[in-house]
């Protein structure tokens, strides 16, 4: 395998993302019409400031419709405490790095700014590759 590949070889540029301001509603919209598990929230500057999962999002919703409390920001869900990936980072960590219930989607930050996203579909994409271009059957 090579462990020189970099997580920017199978980036996701231009994600959806969505802000602090967006409403819960608007962010389900966008993880369901795109089918991802995550969307990053950036300020005005690209700047990641949060990320949004489904989980999240399942979670709030459900005490939100018990509690009929239907204004809820992204902001208001979002965790704060973000793992990212760097893009000059080996694909083969950031593969590792996803095992045992991390997040199924990394933001990918250059200089501070939301650049990509990079998922397990990435991921996935990469090793396969990998391993047909050694000829090995998958």
């Amino acid at each position: 395998m090579n462990a020189h590949i970099q997580v920017r070889d199978y980036l996701l540029y231009d994600p959806p993302v969505i802000y602090g301001h967006t409403p819960l509603s608007e962010a389900t919209e966008l993880l369901c019409r795109h089918h991802l598990t995550g969307l990053p929230v950036v300020d005005e500057h690209k700047k990641l400031i949060g990320f949004l999962s489904e989980q999240d999002c399942i979670q709030k919703l459900l005490g939100s419709s018990y509690h009929c409390d239907f204004d809820v920001l992204a902001s208001d869900v979002m965790r704060k405490e973000v793992l990212t990936a760097s893009p000059s980072e080996s694909i083969i960590t950031l593969a590792e790095s996803m095992q045992n219930n991390k997040p199924k989607i990394y933001p990918v930050v250059e200089e501070g700014r939301l650049i990509g996203v990079n998922g397990r579909t990435q991921i996935l994409t990469a090793l396969r590759e990998q391993l047909k271009a050694r000829q090995v059957p998958v």
